[in-house]
């Protein structure tokens, strides 16, 4: 594997789409949900952040994705992996440092993400790069769509 010298991290467009579901199915302990995660999904989420979603791409072969939104006020990171054979060479930190930078653009103030207490590699990645766990909160949502189911990669 070639070292991140020659990972270019871009901004997202739909024509990345494909690449970028191959690579969450490839993910281990993903979870892909059926609706927000179509390509009707992800163009309606690019539509609305247009300019904060970031993919790694090494020779036209996308190896790391970040969904990154926002609602003015806080950000958030969704989808956040980098393939495993690239992992530990920076490509998640540099893909991090320039969705911050597209953030801060915007004048968002904060970043906001959820990892799951079983993703270990996840875990350990955030907390390398300085992030703050929150353990002063409870996380509720409601489902508003039943058919918009979870699929986990294995």
């Amino acid at each position: 594997m070639a070292g991140t010298m020659d990972i270019l991290v871009r901004e997202m467009t739909m024509e990345d789409y494909d690449q970028v579901y191959k690579l969450w199915t490839k993910i281990s302990g993903f979870r892909i949900r059926s609706i927000d995660d179509s390509r009707e999904g992800v163009e309606r989420f690019l539509k609305r952040n247009p300019t904060t979603s970031v993919v790694a791409v090494q020779n036209g072969h996308i190896v790391g994705n970040i969904l990154c939104g926002h609602d003015g006020r806080t950000g958030c990171f969704y989808h956040v992996c980098v393939e495993d054979g690239y992992r530990h060479h920076g490509i998640g930190y540099k893909m991090v440092r320039a969705a911050i930078k597209a953030m801060q653009k915007e004048g968002v103030s904060k970043i906001s993400l959820v990892a799951f207490k079983d993703n270990h590699i996840g875990n350990a990645f955030w907390q390398g790069i300085g992030w703050t766990e929150r353990e002063d909160f409870n996380s509720y949502e409601f489902i508003l769509n039943e058919e918009n189911i979870i699929r986990f990669v294995k």
